[in-house]
Parts: structure tokens; C-alpha cells; sequence
């Protein structure tokens, strides 16, 4: 991996008579619209060449091994650290990461006439007043990468906007894998074979969390062709919920459990941050044990007295369909007409949305280093054996 130094983009931007700020607001009108991050930042390599890299240079960096990337991702990850770091433009981003994606839109007539959507890597079916959906990455026990991101977020918007959806449910699909074959973990976590392989960008880490994962906490922000909106989330967990799955449990409302599964955020092992379970972990478990899970490698249990600050229920295998059923009826038999109205209440002395920003700032930055450090190929090799194994 190239470790060369490379001029940061602020002093990038000065050698062009620019500041971040006045960048952005060339690009989105002074804060007038919405631009998704990963548009925002080709537009700025367009706009000031050598600033971050053009898609030609990220995609020429795909073909290449984690260990073997120039480094030019970095820049990315600085930019939108500078980006974010300024209210303004940072909440601006943030809120525009918060509309509807393109792909949603495109099959939203879709789910309202059929009341079932496929994208492949993300199934949504409507169920009475309930939207299902399911992650679908069945070679790799759902695990996330750059091949289900996209299908994931439009799946989480396809929820938010269809008016006949209530509530939303997060499971996994049914994998094939011998030795899980038909039967449904949460999630693998980020993909650490595409990962070693260099298939996953670094976008990909705000992308997620700044995109379908901030979704699901805090809803869809309002658009000109929608309101803002927000439902409630169930989370159905069975065998496993590791690393970005794991992560998904502090943004839902109702977790379901089966008893014995594993929950837990493998970060240490792998080198990087785990998403926003540093902001948001702790409110659930407590400073402690949010410390020894992300620095140390603490696992939970579901079923075990420690996992009750994680879990809201707990069911034997094979009764989760029907665990999932009585939750939705739970809560929508008597209206969720308060229900945004909490949530977001909540939300306001938890994580209002400056807190998120502020964090995201700090993340986009660190998670950068984290990326691009031959520190994580080496803890891949070590603790995943990702050398040995094919894509």
C-alpha cells in the first residue's frame, strides 16, 4: 500500500482561491440541493482536479488488492471530514444523504401495485401493515459489501415511502451456505473477503451509515415530491448479528432475539470503526461494556442476563415468524399515531442531528486512516485468513 504523504484539500482548495465552504455552495447551490456524497465528491474532482479522485481512478483502484491501493480514497475521506466540521454544510449533507434514492423511486409504483419489490441484494414484501425486508446476500451469510448497499438503501426507502407500510422489519434472508442452508442469520458484517480484495471502497462506510443506517433512525428527510416520514423498525436476529449487523440493533425499536445467537462487533480484530457504535452503543449497555466491546472484543448472547440492554425479546428457534407477527400487531392494532412524534422526542436529547454530524466528521476522517492502513490488511490476514480465501 502506497504511504506516500498527499496535500490535504484545504490546501488543495487555497491553491485554487476556494474554501471548503465556498466549494460546497458552488456545488449545491448555496445549500440548495440535495447532492449524495459520492456525486458531491466526483463533482468536486471536476470542479479542482487533483482534489479527490475522479470514478476513472476509483475504478481503476477496484482491480486492486487492499494492500495494494495507491491511496487515493484518503482524500475523500478529509473532504468530507472538512465538509461535515462546518454546521452548514454539514447538516446540509447530512440531510441530503436522507432523500429517497433514485432506485426507490424507480419501483415505487412497483411495491404499491404488487406490494413486493426485488433488487436482487434486498427483498421488500409488503405483509398487511408491515413492510419485510429482507438482506440477501446468500453466499455470504448476508454479509454487506458494494454489491448490496445500494439495493439495501432503496429497500429501507421503499419502506419509509409507501403509505401503506406502518412498520418496517429488518431480517436476513435464506442462504444456501451447507451449513446454514435455508435458514436466516441477521448478518455477517462487512464483507472481509471483498474487503481484503479491495472490492469495497471507502465510501462504502459513509454511504452506509450516512445513507440507509441514519435512515432507519431517523426517517427520510422532507423532499419537494415527499413529507418527511419515519416508522418504526423491528429487528428479527437469528443465529448471528456480527459487526455492521450488530451495529444495525442500536437504531432499531423492537430487537427479537432467538435464544444463543451471537451479537457482537469484531472492529478490533479488523482494524476499523465500527460505524456509529462509538455514538451510540453505549446509551444501550452502558460507557463500560460499549468499551469493551469495541476495544476489547465483548461479545453478548442473546438470552443471557447481560444482552437484555440489547434484546427485547427473546424466542426459542423455529417461532420467529410468529414472534415478528405478534410484535406488528402489538404495535399497530391501536394506531402509531404518536409513534414519529416519540421518536424523534427521543431522538433530541440522544443524538440530535449536530451531535450526528459532529460524529460523522470524526469518523470520516479516522475511518479514512483506519482504510488505507496496512495495519488492517495484516489483522485480515491474521484473524480472518483472507489470503486464503477466493472471492
Amino acid at each position: 500500500m502506497v504511504t506516500t504523504e498527499r496535500q490535504s484539500p484545504v490546501s488543495i482548495l487555497a491553491g485554487a482561491g476556494l474554501s471548503v465552504e465556498e466549494l460546497y455552495d458552488e456545488l449545491t447551490g448555496n445549500c440548495t440541493k440535495s447532492v449524495r456524497l459520492d456525486d458531491l465528491l466526483y463533482e468536486a474532482a471536476e470542479r479542482v482536479p487533483g482534489l479527490t479522485p475522479t470514478p476513472a481512478e476509483i475504478e481503476q483502484e477496484r482491480t486492486r488488492k487492499l494492500s495494494e491501493k495507491t491511496g487515493v480514497e484518503l482524500n475523500q475521506g478529509l473532504l468530507t471530514a472538512e465538509i461535515l466540521g462546518i454546521p452548514r454544510t454539514g447538516r446540509h449533507l447530512v440531510e441530503s444523504m436522507l432523500q429517497p434514492t433514485a432506485l426507490a423511486h424507480e419501483h415505487l409504483d412497483e411495491l404499491r401495485s404488487t406490494g413486493s419489490v426485488d433488487l436482487g441484494a434486498a427483498r421488500v414484501t409488503r405483509h398487511g401493515r408491515a413492510g419485510v425486508l429482507e438482506l440477501c446476500n446468500p453466499r455470504h451469510l448476508n454479509a454487506e459489501d458494494s454489491t448490496t448497499l445500494a439495493a439495501t438503501e432503496a429497500a429501507v426507502d421503499l419502506v419509509l415511502l409507501d403509505p401503506e407500510i406502518e412498520v418496517g422489519v429488518f431480517r436476513g434472508g435464506q442462504v444456501d451456505h451447507p451449513r446454514y442452508a435455508g435458514q436466516r442469520p441477521f448478518g455477517a458484517g462487512i464483507n472481509l473477503t471483498h474487503l481484503y480484495h479491495g472490492r469495497i471502497d471507502f465510501l462504502f462506510y459513509l454511504i452506509r451509515d450516512m445513507g440507509y443506517v441514519n435512515k432507519l433512525y431517523r426517517g427520510l428527510a422532507a423532499g419537494s415530491n415527499h413529507a418527511a416520514t419515519e416508522k418504526l423498525w423491528i429487528a428479527g436476529v437469528e443465529k448471528f448479528a456480527i459487526g455492521g449487523a450488530c451495529q444495525l440493533l442500536h437504531v432499531m425499536d423492537h430487537v427479537i432475539a432467538v435464544k444463543g445467537v451471537r451479537l457482537y462487533l469484531p472492529a478490533r480484530k479488523e482494524g476499523i470503526i465500527p460505524g456509529a457504535s462509538n455514538l451510540r452503543l453505549w446509551r444501550s449497555v452502558g460507557e463500560r461494556a460499549a468499551r469493551q466491546a469495541i476495544l476489547s472484543g465483548r461479545e453478548w448472547v442473546a438470552g443471557d442476563p447481560d444482552a437484555e440492554l440489547i434484546c427485547d425479546e427473546i424466542v426459542a428457534d423455529g417461532q420467529m415468524d410468529e414472534a415478528i407477527e405478534a410484535r406488528i400487531t402489538a404495535l399497530t392494532s391501536s394506531g402509531l399515531i404518536n409513534a414519529s412524534a416519540n421518536r424523534a422526542a427521543m431522538r433530541v436529547g440522544q443524538e440530535p442531528i449536530e451531535l450526528f454530524r459532529e460524529y460523522m466528521a470524526t469518523y470520516a476522517r479516522e475511518q479514512a486512516y483506519c482504510h488505507l492502513s496496512p495495519a488492517l490488511v495484516r489483522n485480515l490476514e491474521e484473524h480472518w485468513n483472507a489470503d486464503r480465501r477466493s472471492l
